[in-house]
């Protein structure tokens, strides 16, 4: 009997859920959700290609400022976002920024604004597959320390509200209770989404870097929320962390040479 090693059989091939294959994408990954949004960045990028769209992924890959950039949505949830990383660093991706929409659980924070995380809560199963349940996931320090440096050049030009702190992946959109909900911002969590500590899990684990900025669609606290109509403020704060991680890209591309 021969059991597969799916390490073995998926390294530097076309891979079999994203559809990429060495040579497809850059170093610096951009992870959307939604695969809309892999199309609003690639907006933002010189010679945008359209390189793969299957299930849930969506990649182009382009430029900025000289910079190779792909952007591939990841879908909803760890299990789909691990794969997305796994797969992509199997054809040569190093670097991967989630940009996503998040509930802040903080009063002060409003929608629209922009949460740059410095950790994650492991509130979800995939991770553990890779690391015991008591392992941090943690983003790229240097990568993050770039991000927060850059988002807050650009602040009062872009006009948004920046925060720093520790998020929560959970895994179920309509499980969270009150309860849970009041349990973690007691805990001083700062927001809550779905993809962050399996990304940081597996970057870590692959010897690669990740970070994660999230856009703000509502807040779980102050029931400041849009669920019936378009999310106007929303919607911005996409464009603003788009163009806040494209220029933090360049700038620590950059620097790697100092």
């Amino acid at each position: 009997m021969t059991i597969l090693n799916k390490a073995d059989q998926t390294q530097g091939k076309i891979q079999y859920h994203v559809r990429v294959k060495p040579g497809d994408v850059a170093k610096y990954v951009l992870l959307p959700g939604d695969p809309a949004r892999a199309d609003r960045v690639a907006k933002y990028l010189d010679d945008p290609v359209l390189i793969a769209n299957n299930r849930e992924y969506r990649t182009f890959t382009g430029t900025y400022k000289g910079v190779g950039v792909s952007v591939t949505s990841t879908g909803i949830g760890c299990p789909s976002a691990s794969i997305a990383v796994e797969e992509l660093a199997n054809v040569g991706a190093e670097v991967f920024i989630r940009i996503g929409s998040s509930a802040a659980l903080q009063p002060e924070i409003r929608i629209g604004d922009l949460l740059v995380s410095s950790g994650s809560m492991k509130n979800e199963g995939t991770s553990r597959y890779y690391v015991p349940d008591c392992f941090p996931a943690v983003p790229d320090l240097e990568l993050t320390h770039t991000m927060i440096q850059t988002a807050r050049s650009m602040k009062s030009e872009l006009d948004f509200g920046l925060h720093v702190g520790i998020c929560a992946s959970d895994d179920a959109f309509y499980g969270e209770t009150q309860e849970w909900i009041e349990k973690l911002a007691k805990l001083g969590v700062m927001n809550v989404e779905m993809e962050s500590s399996a990304i940081y899990t597996v970057a870590h684990v692959r010897k690669l870097k990740a970070a994660c900025i999230c856009a703000v669609s509502g807040n779980l606290i102050t029931g400041e929320v849009v669920y019936e109509k378009e999310n106007t403020r929303l919607v911005e704060g996409w464009d603003k962390e788009i163009k806040v991680v494209l220029e933090s890209i360049y700038r620590f591309e950059t620097n790697q040479d100092k």
